[in-house]
């Protein structure tokens, strides 16, 4: 029974401990909700795990030569698990990177890209010893380990101060070019959204089979406005070419019978 009492009272001291831990990284995150918090918290959470278990062993006869042993030739126990564990380890500092160099924080959106393919896009939610989970646009979660994340390109655009999305529209050889550059520039203009948009002028980018092909840059605050000003933008172009006659060229087939 008192083997048991023991073995209760170091788990029940874990849980407290660990629940300390939380409620005050919880506190400090209201404050400041970083990725260098969260990943300090599980390195905490898990110190004391360990800690506690070694301590734990020492509790006991049948264990304390074992856990001495073990601790005696801890160089070699390194040497092991090093080995054995490579990939982990490897996580472990690789979140350790992540978090002093911070290229992205809780509630930020990236894109992640390893080579010149988009491993995974959206916000970020958790950074853990092992792993960054990413939420994505269609509501999926991307657990993404630590050592992927350090080596891949991160797109953050939270460390710019506005966001630049290009906007092309193809017209017609026949179309007034003039006019529909002065259009589009007048529409981007008007949108609530965008902004120094009057610097930033409307070019033809290329000719292609079908017609010519009008480009300029929408500039938002942030990411979130870029996407529906760009939405708004397309459609208000779709609505105005046709009401001032600009064609936007599209292929067709014609069957014969």
């Amino acid at each position: 029974m008192s083997n048991l009492l023991k073995i209760a009272i170091f788990i029940g001291i874990e849980l407290i401990a660990n629940r300390i831990v939380n409620l005050i990284f919880r506190f400090m995150s209201k404050k400041h909700n970083s990725v260098h918090l969260r990943f300090t918290k599980s390195i905490v959470n898990v110190t004391i795990s360990v800690i506690l278990c070694y301590s734990l062993l020492q509790q006991f006869e049948i264990t304390r030569d074992i856990s001495k042993a073990l601790l005696q030739s801890g160089s070699l126990m390194v040497a092991i698990a090093t080995f054995a564990a490579q990939q982990a380890l490897a996580n472990v500092i690789s979140g350790i990177s992540l978090s002093m160099s911070r290229p992205y924080n809780v509630d930020e959106k990236i894109r992640v890209v390893q080579g010149g393919s988009v491993i995974a896009e959206g916000m970020v939610k958790d950074i853990t010893i092992r792993h960054t989970v990413i939420r994505q646009f269609n509501g999926e979660c991307c657990i993404v380990p630590n050592s992927v994340m350090d080596a891949a390109v991160i797109t953050n655009t939270n460390f710019t101060e506005n966001v630049g999305n290009f906007m092309e529209i193809e017209v017609s050889y026949d179309a007034d070019i003039d006019l529909a550059m002065y259009e589009m520039q007048k529409i981007c203009i008007e949108n609530p959204l965008t902004l120094n948009t009057e610097e930033n002028k409307v070019f033809i980018k290329t000719y292609t089979s079908n017609g010519v092909i009008l480009k300029t840059t929408i500039w938002t605050r942030n990411l979130d406005d870029s996407y529906q000003a760009c939405s708004d933008i397309r459609v208000d172009l779709i609505k105005n070419f046709k009401e001032k006659g600009i064609v936007i060229p599209y292929q067709t087939v014609t069957v014969l019978q």
